[in-house]
């Protein structure tokens, strides 16, 4: 006669016990230094400019963007990751080669201030060109071939004033071997690609768009950036863009594609990194301004997803709250 089965011995919630029990055996553990902080540049002197959408995102001038990267750099962030807004706009975008525009001078003066400090820029049209668009547009449509020369001289334009990233975000076919070409042409071979890879035309975007004044005044982004049905080509976009010469591929938005970061991990084994975006931020912002939500556990929890699905860096505008509550867990 066979004896029944006693109780399991295996309790797994014995290590579930106590805040250092749990600390003891987390799988996922997320630093400050694995976290980009977005900024948002503009032409010109002034206070901040709020942007109404993200309750604690401005615009802000040069020096002020300076200042919010030093403080940024003490809080142990791993880098800043800038955006530019043009002093005018015009069809092809011009001002986004300009030397002497906000984004350039805001990495010199963030170089001046604190030269340790690991300084992104974002390589797209779409905030200065007065249709919205990513690119050049021919009859209505982005010109794809045309539109590569601009994004490669904006990253040299960003590698000479002392960008030690570039991340071209414009979901041009092709648009990593053009900066590449170009960087290593002009002596930037040193000056690395984060690549947004895997780019979705998303809803997520919405407050973004107020905040660089970047939504296209007709039509859309989808001729261009990722369907949301397509989890395989995302991949294929991620392949590309390595075997072109990105040093870092970036899944954006975060959350709602959690599954391609999840298998862009499993395949590729160079640096990865999500983006949880503007909207992402302002549901997390308007929830908990209603007492829906606790919001330091609810940015916790969603950047530890993003991490656990396999994200090496995380650009968030939430990279300084959480910076704080980790210094306040250590201390």
């Amino acid at each position: 006669m066979t004896a029944e089965p006693g109780p399991s011995s295996v309790r797994l919630r014995r290590l579930r016990r106590t805040p250092r029990l749990r600390e003891w055996v987390a799988e996922t553990r997320l630093s400050a230094r694995q976290l980009v902080l977005p900024i948002f540049v503009r032409p010109g002197r002034g206070p901040p400019i709020a942007v109404e959408s993200m309750p604690g995102v401005d615009r802000l001038s040069v020096d002020d963007a300076a200042v919010l990267a030093s403080r940024a750099v003490d809080d142990g962030i791993g880098a800043v990751l800038l955006f530019g807004l043009p002093r005018r706009k015009d069809p092809a975008g011009r001002d986004a080669l300009a030397p002497d525009g906000a984004v350039p001078r805001a990495i010199r003066a963030i170089k001046d201030a604190r030269p340790e400090a690991v300084v992104a820029t974002d390589v797209c049209l779409c905030a200065y060109t007065s249709h919205g668009h990513c690119g050049i547009l021919r009859e209505g449509q982005v010109d794809n071939d045309a539109t590569l020369p601009r994004l490669a001289r904006m990253a040299a334009v960003h590698a000479r004033a002392g960008a030690d990233v570039v991340a071209p975000s414009a979901m041009m076919d092709h648009q990593v071997a053009a900066l590449r070409s170009t960087l290593d042409r002009e002596g930037f071979e040193r000056t690395a690609i984060l690549a947004y890879a895997a780019k979705f035309a998303s809803a997520f975007y919405g407050p973004f768009r107020e905040a660089a004044e970047s939504a296209p005044s007709e039509g859309d982004r989808r001729g261009y950036q990722l369907d949301r049905r397509n989890g395989r080509e995302a991949l294929r976009e991620i392949a590309e863009d390595l075997g072109e010469g990105a040093d870092i591929a970036m899944v954006k938005p975060a959350l709602p594609y959690l599954d391609v970061l999840a298998r862009a991990r499993a395949r590729f084994d160079a640096p990865l990194a999500a983006y949880q975006v503007s909207g992402e931020y302002a549901m997390i912002k308007a929830a908990a301004a209603r007492g829906w939500i606790d919001e330091p556990t609810a940015v916790a929890e969603s950047l530890a997803a993003i991490h656990r699905a396999g994200a090496d860096l995380i650009v968030t505008y939430f990279a300084r709250e959480w910076a704080a509550g980790e210094r306040e867990e250590t201390q």
